[in-house]
């Protein structure tokens, strides 16, 4: 692992490839990505959100249902409760930059309940581009992940 100034360890480039141009740009062309089969079930690919200049950015593992069905990260009853916590905790959260590892909420349906399943490395892998690219055009001072996948 490379070392910086300041001792700060300079991370691996998690992919071979990461997507280029601005936040909106990578936004339009994930909500078109077809690299795992995750795509088919959800109703759209839930992109990251927030202040493109934000120093702190939380990286969950993938989106449920709310997030799926609304397009937007951390708006279910977790995310509810993550931004009620953090504004306890004098955290602003529309000064985070939220996003997830997968971009498309995988599921299996029981009954009319759509129920959260574990996304495969395959479909990590993925979506591992677009994560690259979120960080690489932020560079944010904090990444939180939030959970062993985001990890």
């Amino acid at each position: 692992m490379e070392r910086r100034p300041g001792n700060a360890p300079r991370l691996a480039k998690p992919v071979d490839g990461i997507p280029a141009g601005p936040l909106g740009r990578l936004r339009e062309e994930a909500a078109g990505c077809r690299r795992c089969p995750l795509w088919r079930a959800a109703t759209q690919t839930v992109f990251g959100a927030g202040p493109a200049k934000a120093r702190l950015m939380l990286v969950g593992e993938q989106p449920g249902s709310e997030e799926d069905l609304q397009g937007t990260p951390f708006v279910g009853p977790a995310g509810r409760l993550l931004r009620e916590l953090l504004a306890e905790a004098g955290i602003d959260p529309a000064r985070i930059y939220m996003t997830n590892t997968v971009k498309h909420f995988k599921f299996e349906q029981r009954g009319k309940r759509r129920v959260h399943s574990r996304a495969s490395a395959g479909e990590q892998a993925a979506c591992r581009p677009w994560l690259a690219a979120e960080l690489d055009r932020l560079k944010p001072a904090v990444v939180v992940a939030l959970g062993a996948m985001a990890a």
